[in-house]
């Protein structure tokens, strides 16, 4: 793996899961109990700030559905994701990494023909990601090519 590749997290419990997600959707943030909740009801959800605070002390492991709902809510991800095996996990953590590559540069742009409302699908999102590192791994092979793919002159 190259050096600005994301290597994919192990995300098995709620507590990993939730952390993931705090680090991501809020970068660089101390995001307290409080706040979360306040996003959540702000969204038409509903967690208290201590029962957040104890999923991230790793004290609740097997909350309800209704309170994954506001997890997913609260994050802006399919709720589904905070399940125990779950099978949007990958989906999501593709999903941030092409959002994290794009805010970055990395990604400048894309277009979908036939995109609904729910976007891009996660195998779309895949499929671009390995693209853009197959073409990193070119690049750094020492081909010869300039940066945008053209021979040197």
């Amino acid at each position: 793996m190259g050096s600005g590749e994301e290597r994919t997290p192990e995300l098995r419990t709620l507590q990993q899961k939730v952390e993931y997600m705090v680090e991501k959707t809020f970068p660089g943030q101390k995001v307290s109990g409080r706040v979360f909740a306040d996003l959540v009801k702000d969204r038409g959800g509903s967690l208290s700030h201590s029962y957040f605070s104890n999923i991230l002390a790793g004290k609740v492991t097997q909350p309800s559905e209704d309170i994954l709902k506001a997890l997913g809510l609260g994050f802006g991800v399919d709720w589904r994701f905070f399940k125990e095996e779950s099978e949007v996990v990958d989906d999501v953590v593709a999903g941030l990494q092409f959002l994290a590559k794009r805010r970055t540069g990395e990604i400048s742009g894309l277009a979908g023909r036939g995109v609904d409302a729910d976007g891009l699908p996660p195998e779309l999102l895949q499929f671009a990601l390995s693209l853009l590192e197959d073409a990193r791994g070119r690049q750094g092979a020492g081909s010869g090519d300039s940066a945008h793919g053209e021979p040197e002159k």
